[in-house]
């Protein structure tokens, strides 16, 4: 199997026992559920990523690297995220 252009193939489950299998199950769910905790209780991440999708399929960048450099290192995105999480706790 080639390696995919991450360099990478990823882990080799079946040199795992059935044991370490479980393990790795039990591992996924947790880190799964924990970073879903993690989310819900950090709106600004959702915030911040719908921002962008938003403003990248309205503007459509030819570089999107540069577009997303640009975006995240905006000064002004803090106070944006800031202003949108009190709008959005007002009552409508």
């Amino acid at each position: 199997m080639a390696a995919p252009a991450g360099g990478s193939r990823g882990p080799d489950l079946e040199f795992l026992s059935p044991e370490q299998l479980e393990q790795l199950r039990k591992f996924k769910i947790q880190t799964r559920i924990a970073n879903e905790k993690y989310l819900r209780t950090h709106r600004e991440v959702e915030l911040l990523l719908r921002g962008f999708f938003r403003k990248m399929f309205l503007k459509r960048p030819d570089n999107i690297l540069e577009f997303a450099a640009d975006y995240f290192t905006d000064p002004k995105l803090p106070n944006k995220i800031r202003m949108q999480l009190i709008k959005d706790k007002k009552p409508a």
